[in-house]
């Protein structure tokens, strides 16, 4: 249940982050406050992981300030003390219904529709291409928006051209592939591998494509330790692998079409490690 904010009314829960809007409702601000809820195969588990809310929108403003010049939403943090460190007000955007993805290394999803069919969202690779290959250029792999609970559907650059015309799809894809480039450089600086990320924009109230939700943390990119990098098989990542493994162990017993367990404390700890050691690996700032 979201919280009670004075000056703020709750309009909207998704399944990490909570919106408020100003009770007087005059304005165009949204508060964007991220929980400590943690969602694994399309289920919102019962157990949250301590700080991780902090760690999303801080990791999330430090990559805005290295993404210059790429307009974003963020008007300010000057936010509720009840929800200082996870919050940003921001504006309000009308988001596009398309998920922004780009992949530099073959995986997931897309390493399953390259196995049957050498290609992603319809884009034609080499073969003899395996889990975790990095490929020639970064691709521009969008999804359609699902509601809460369903899966993102993977679409061809053509299905965006249809939804929102050769202009705006032309943009969309080269800003998420500058944002990529920009932060695979960044990243790899630090000994950590942007394997994909996925981002959003909406149009601002003055007409801009700007960039919006959250940026290149871990519960919407795959980072890799560049130390331990091994094409041919899934690599460690920095995000909540630790909650996925257990949850299809033998331990969990869970048949993934009931509610989910709770998560033993020593997952708890071990996924809350595993997103500090990202951010301070990162910015290089420790994390308080």
């Amino acid at each position: 249940m979201a919280q009670e904010l004075a000056g703020w009314r709750h309009i909207y829960s998704g399944k990490v982050r909570d919106l408020y809007e100003p009770v007087t409702g005059e304005d165009d601000r949204v508060l964007v406050v991220a929980s400590d809820r943690i969602s694994a195969y399309d289920f919102v588990l019962s157990s949250e992981i301590p700080d991780k809310g902090r760690v999303l929108t801080q990791l999330s403003l430090w990559w805005f300030e290295q993404l210059a010049g790429i307009p974003n939403h963020v008007l300010s943090t000057d936010v509720p003390a009840e929800v200082e460190g996870r919050a940003m007000i921001c504006q309000r955007l009308d988001m596009y219904p398309v998920e922004c993805i780009a992949r530099g290394y073959l995986t997931g999803s897309g390493l399953l529709e390259y196995n049957e069919s050498r290609t992603v969202c319809e884009l034609p690779l080499p073969e003899g291409l395996v889990d975790g290959s990095r490929l020639r250029e970064p691709l521009f792999t969008p999804s359609a928006k699902a509601e809460v609970g369903e899966h993102d559907e993977n679409i061809t650059y053509d299905a965006v051209v249809m939804m929102l015309g050769d202009d705006l799809a032309a943009k969309l894809r080269s800003l998420t592939l500058d944002i990529y480039s920009r932060a695979e450089s960044i990243a790899l600086d630090r000994g950590i591998i942007l394997a994909d990320t996925k981002v959003e924009f909406g149009m601002s109230r003055s007409g801009e494509v700007t960039l919006g939700d959250e940026v290149l943390t871990p519960d919407s990119s795959r980072f890799w330790d560049a130390a331990l990098y091994s094409p041919g098989k899934s690599q460690p990542s920095f995000d909540k692998q630790f909650v996925r493994d257990w949850l299809t162990s033998d331990d969990a017993g869970w048949d993934r079409v009931s509610e989910p367990p709770a998560l033993p404390a020593e997952v708890i700890a071990k996924t809350r490690a595993r997103y500090i050691e990202a951010y301070e690996r990162l910015t290089g700032r420790t994390f308080v």
